[in-house]
Parts: C-alpha cells; sequence; structure tokens
C-alpha cells in the first residue's frame, strides 16, 4: 500500500492534526510524502490553527525513510544531493517555519527521519514503549549536513554523536533524561496527554505564540547576543487587542478570551 500525510482541518478547539501514514511500514515515508509534509505544513502557516498535532498512524510514529526507493537515487552523488536538500531539508524547514504550536505525539518508533520530524516540533509527548534512534551507520551512510543541524538543536551534540557513531536506539526514560522529550506517559494515555497539551496551548493568545516560536527560531543557538536593532520589532504587539485582552482580563479576575 502505497503511504501518504493526511491534514485535518482545525478542530472546533482550534487544533489541528498532521498524520503521517504508511501501511505496512511503520509509517516510512516515501519521496511523495515528504513532499506532501512540505505542502501541508507551508498550508498551515495561512490556517486558523492554533495548535498542531503530528502523529504517525497505527501505534507508531515514523520508522525512517523507506528504505525500498533507496537504490533509485542513493548511488549517485547528484540525485542523492537532490533527495536530501531540495526534498527533506525544505519539508523539515517548512515545520521550523510555522508560527504554530506543533505536539509531536509518539508512539513506537521514533527513528531517522521520524526523529527528524520529531525534532521540528515544539514538544515531544512520547509513550512509554517508545524508542528514539538514527541507526544508518548500519546501512552503510551518514546523516546530511542540513538534518544533524536540525537534530542538534534539540538533543544536543554530545548526544548525537551517540546515536549517529554508536548507532544507539534510546528508549523513552533515556530519551527524556538526555533532553529530547518533553513528558513520557503510559503507552494508553499519550493520545490524551498531546490533546490535552494542544488544547491548553490553544486556550493561550495565538499572538503570543506567533512571536514566541519566531524569536526562538531567531535567537536560539547564537554564540553572541542580540542586538537592540534586532529585537526592536518583536515589541510592535504592545497596542495589539490580545495583549489589552490577556492584562484586562487578569486585572479583573477572569478568563481571558482571545479570537
Amino acid at each position: 500500500m502505497t503511504g501518504h500525510v493526511r491534514l485535518d482541518a482545525a478542530d472546533a478547539h482550534g487544533i489541528a492534526r498532521l498524520t503521517i501514514a504508511h501501511p505496512g511500514k511503520l509509517n516510512a515515508l516515501d519521496t511523495t510524502m515528504w513532499r506532501e509534509l512540505r505542502a501541508h505544513a507551508e498550508s498551515l502557516q495561512a490556517s486558523d490553527a492554533r495548535a498542531v498535532i503530528v502523529q504517525g498512524e497505527g501505534g507508531t510514529f515514523v520508522a525512517g525513510g523507506d528504505i525500498e526507493e533507496f537504490p533509485a537515487f542513493r548511488f549517485q552523488a547528484d540525485t542523492l544531493a537532490h533527495f536530501h536538500e531540495e526534498i527533506v531539508a525544505p519539508a523539515l524547514w517548512a515545520l521550523l517555519a510555522l508560527d504554530r504550536p506543533l505536539v509531536a505525539q509518539i508512539d513506537g518508533a521514533c527513528i531517522g527521519g521520524g526523529l527528524e520530524i520529531a525534532c521540528c516540533c515544539d514538544l515531544r509527548i512520547a509513550g512509554q514503549g517508545s524508542r528514539f534512534g538514527v541507526p544508518i551507520a548500519k546501512l552503510g551512510f551518514p546523516m546530511a549536513p542540513a538534518e544533524i543541524e536540525i537534530v542538534a538543536r534539540v538533543v544536543g551534540e554530545t548526544v548525537l554523536r551517540e546515536l549517529l557513531l554508536e548507532a544507539r536506539v534510546l528508549n523513552a526514560d533515556e530519551a527524556l533524561r538526555r533532553g529530547l522529550l518533553t513528558r513520557v506517559v503510559p503507552d494508553a494515555e499519550v493520545a490524551a496527554e498531546a490533546l490535552a497539551s494542544a488544547r491548553q496551548i490553544a486556550r493561550l493568545s495565538p499572538q503570543a505564540m506567533r512571536l514566541n516560536k519566531r524569536a526562538l527560531r531567531q535567537f536560539a543557538h547564537r554564540d553572541q547576543p542580540s542586538h537592540r536593532a534586532e529585537r526592536e520589532p518583536h515589541y510592535a504587539y504592545a497596542p495589539s487587542d490580545e495583549h489589552r485582552e490577556g492584562l484586562a482580563a487578569f486585572n479583573e479576575k477572569r478568563p481571558a478570551v482571545f479570537r
């Protein structure tokens, strides 16, 4: 059966779902699925979603790339570069560029490309039985540079060296201790916990979410402090309705309503 990536529009709470499905292959992504992932991520930027749950279908997150299609492009430098630089990396960058918070609902395997997708999410909620790694050295090839950069932002250089150079696969508790995960819950509770997290986000100010994500992208992993000229545009939200509503609600001792 062929794989696909499905985007379900935002529900009444403002929560959209991005579902990766490849029956019989633990949701391994083929080239078409990477392209679909990019297209859906780009469309979410203009949507009315307040939060997005990223999930796999059938009790697994994503078990990597679809290895069966690899011989078609992996053995020539130009076609291999095209796959990583023009198909995979743009899909991951589209996720990173989203101003909507992304909650990864991680069941089972989160391996290779699945780990890369999870590292593009803001929160990673995993089941006790989930596992994490990039054991591609066993297949005779390294991780692409752009993908290393993305994963290293989350797991750090020390852990990434362990994953790549030892081909280690971490269990959920190990991944939590190393800072890869936000929370670990029993397997049967992953979906409910991810939904609760997304609903909590959706109740908050969408404007604050957008500005927080933009600032996190802009200033993360810098060697030098930022200059005021770079930070100044951040404060343009000052006269906004959401800003006024949030403070007024606090002072009036009532829940804020962000429309």
